[in-house]
């Protein structure tokens, strides 16, 4: 291969489905290699006196078939492609040679030079299939493929579709506020819409980045006359997946804690729309963590419970057992609750919680306007007020609270 170092590779693609492939040597190298090559259908023969623990279950699971012994002339016969991957350079040779004489497409891993075909980095996404060869530089081919596959995830880099592409609806949650926060799919999605739905809890900063053409608007706003407002946001989500757009309902937090999710989804069901749920990290674990609180700790709390705090405790509405919360050891995370605080935490009082209880309350966590207040179930009432806390905010009751970096 020497004489023909100046020239680049010839990238191709091989479909190896039901074709045999050897592999020799069973170490790292073939680890590493053998799920792709599993992964494309190849029909796997590996020859070696020894495997590493994950490749010893790929055979015991079947997927490959296991020659335990060293190699033999013959071995590469009526292979398609051959990877060498020994300790032993004179065995690497030897099934290098056989394999230029039968004319099998060989990697070795010992030496780049005298292989027959180099393995290029490569990732997935969606349906591509991202390949990248720099020559005798392995570690920037693995720099450009992951800078690709990143992007293509992240929505950065934005291929468009040339083929007629189904319209879609996802409802999408942004996370707690911090756009970095967002899902990889999420905002994958993001880059593809034709139209974005936003509440304002959503991350906004992701609305900066979408092209021109995407109409975005804003939910709060959609004018509702004789619906409701949630009614008016179903109708809009179905008027623009039908004129055959497609769509995203950008949220905060998780679509389905507390976000209403199910009743969008129910929506579109009923109009024979189908969609899809992106999950998102919830504000309720993710707020207080960026905080410094944790919801769970060993010798703490064993548990935690996330309640909706938007109605009063004695409020013909209100859903939430607040007499058996007041029982529980672990922490209670409570969302929408700040101008109702003061009456949950004399709920909580009047059932048996302590008021010395320690809590906080953590304003819009995340972001670069994130604040945390401390007090207690006796004292929160009037600390809300002092400080002059407001939605959004996640409030933490808790022996919790005391623990982390903070204190």
């Amino acid at each position: 291969m020497a004489e023909h170092a100046e020239h680049p590779a010839y990238p191709v693609g091989l479909r190896l489905s039901g074709r045999r492939v050897v592999v020799i040597g069973g170490g790292q190298v073939a680890q590493r290699r053998l799920p792709a090559l599993i992964a494309a259908g190849a029909d796997v023969t590996l020859i070696s006196p020894s495997a590493t623990p994950s490749v010893e279950a790929m055979a015991e699971a079947g997927e490959i078939t296991w020659t335990r012994r060293r190699y033999e002339a013959g071995d590469i016969a009526d292979a398609w492609y051959a990877l060498v991957a020994t300790s032993d350079p004179a065995a690497n040779e030897a099934a290098s040679a056989e394999a230029e004489r039968t004319k099998t497409w060989c990697v070795r891993s010992d030496d780049a030079e005298a292989a027959t075909a180099w393995t290029p980095a490569t990732g997935r996404n969606e349906g591509v299939t991202v390949a990248v060869l720099t020559g005798r530089d392995p570690r920037r081919s693995a720099a450009v493929r992951d800078a690709i596959v990143e992007g293509l995830r992240d929505g950065s880099l934005v291929a468009p579709h040339h083929r007629a592409r189904e319209p879609f609806v996802a409802l999408v949650g942004g996370g707690p506020g911090d756009p970095d926060l967002i899902t990889v799919r999420g905002r994958r999605l993001l880059a593809e819409a034709d139209v974005v739905i936003a509440d304002r809890l959503g991350p906004r900063d992701l609305l900066d980045e979408l092209p021109p053409h995407v109409e975005v608007i804003d939910a709060a706003k959609i004018p509702y006359g004789r619906f409701m407002a949630q009614e008016a946001i179903n109708n809009a989500l179905i008027e623009h997946a039908k004129a055959g757009k497609s769509v995203v309902r950008l949220k905060g937090g998780d679509p389905f804690v507390f976000g209403r999710g199910m009743e969008e989804a129910q929506a579109l069901a009923e109009a024979g729309i189908a969609c899809t749920v992106v999950p998102g990290i919830s504000s309720s674990i993710s707020v207080p963590g960026a905080a410094g609180i944790p919801v769970t700790h060993r010798g703490v709390a064993h548990e935690f419970t996330v309640v909706s705090g938007h109605v009063a405790p004695d409020d013909p509405r209100s859903l939430v057992d607040w007499e058996s919360l007041a029982k529980l050891r672990g922490t209670l995370v409570i969302l929408m609750g700040v101008d109702k605080i003061g009456a949950i935490a004399a709920a909580l009082v009047t059932h048996g919680k302590a008021p010395e209880t320690p809590l906080a309350l953590i304003q819009e966590g995340t972001t670069a306007a994130q604040r945390r207040v401390d007090a207690t179930l006796a004292t929160v009432a009037e600390t809300v007020k002092a400080h002059d806390v407001r939605p959004p905010a996640v409030i933490v009751v808790g022996d919790v609270v005391n623990e982390g970096p903070h204190k």
